[in-house]
């Protein structure tokens, strides 16, 4: 009995192991991401555009293991990431603090929204850069105003995601629970707050990857480190091997963070997963 219990084990693991297949949406991706580094290789291999402006798969690599081991500027690639995570993650974080809420209440309340609608969307348009300099003159050049900048940036789509989402309550749910003599907050929590829940996670994504746009400009005044500054500073000095490794950093933490965000949708919104 113990020896057939002891061969049981490795089968059914071999078994389940494959029964294990790529969806078509796998396969399509995985081509996909080959033909695109199959064109750069070819593209750089056959010189068709200089060095200089496309480098090759191989001299971005060396530039992953020179900012990994040597460092750029005395830092390595690593701090450089995780100073701007601290950034973007503590400006976006202050930003859905504020901006959820408000939303929230702007799309219960026209007089609310009377007084914030305007304000948002007038600043919602402007370039980062346009304000920043004024947000460099008021408080500085040191992290506030970088982190500031990327909180200013979040709000707009997390409060736009916001009051879209109250607007899509249907007021009849609403009237109905009232009769039935739900309290103004019983209506909130049990109706709008769960109705409302999908379109506020989509912003908050949004949100995220907007103020990651913004990381760049937050980080060329003033600052020696960060991966938007690596960016920045890279093309003074013409070396486009580090601005693509400073640009897939940003793009595979940017994926990283938006994964997140989807994973914590798939528990709180598990009906909507199934």
């Amino acid at each position: 009995m113990s020896i057939a219990k002891g061969t049981a084990t490795p089968v059914s693991t071999l078994a389940r192991l494959k029964c294990v297949k790529p969806t078509p949406e796998q396969i399509i991706t995985f081509v996909t991401l080959a033909l695109l580094f199959s064109v750069w290789f070819e593209v750089t291999r056959r010189e068709i555009v200089p060095k200089m402006f496309v480098p090759s798969p191989a001299d971005v690599w060396n530039g992953f293991v020179e900012t990994l081991t040597v460092g750029y500027h005395g830092k390595n690639l690593i701090v450089h990431t995780l100073v701007s995570l601290v950034r973007v993650l503590g400006g976006w974080s202050a930003a859905c603090l504020l901006a959820i809420p408000l939303g929230l209440a702007m799309g219960q309340s026209t007089k609310i929204r009377a007084v914030f609608d305007y304000i948002i969307e007038f600043y919602r348009p402007l370039p980062p850069l346009a304000y920043y300099t004024l947000l460099v003159l008021w408080f500085g050049i040191g992290e506030f105003s970088k982190v500031l900048l990327l909180f200013l940036a979040a709000i707009p789509p997390l409060t736009i995601g916001a009051v879209e989402g109250v607007r899509e309550v249907s007021p009849a749910v609403i009237q109905a629970a009232r009769s039935l003599g739900a309290t103004p907050r019983q209506v909130f929590l049990k109706i709008i707050l769960p109705a409302t829940t999908p379109m506020i996670i989509t912003a908050m994504r949004i949100s995220l990857g907007f103020a990651y746009t913004v990381l760049v400009a937050a980080e060329i005044v003033a600052a020696t480190e960060g991966i938007g500054w690596v960016v920045w500073d890279a093309s003074k000095f013409m070396r486009s091997d580090i601005i693509f490794v400073g640009i897939i950093t940003m793009g595979i933490t940017g994926i990283a963070l938006d994964g997140c965000i989807r994973g914590v949708a798939k528990r709180l919104l598990r009906w909507k997963y199934v």
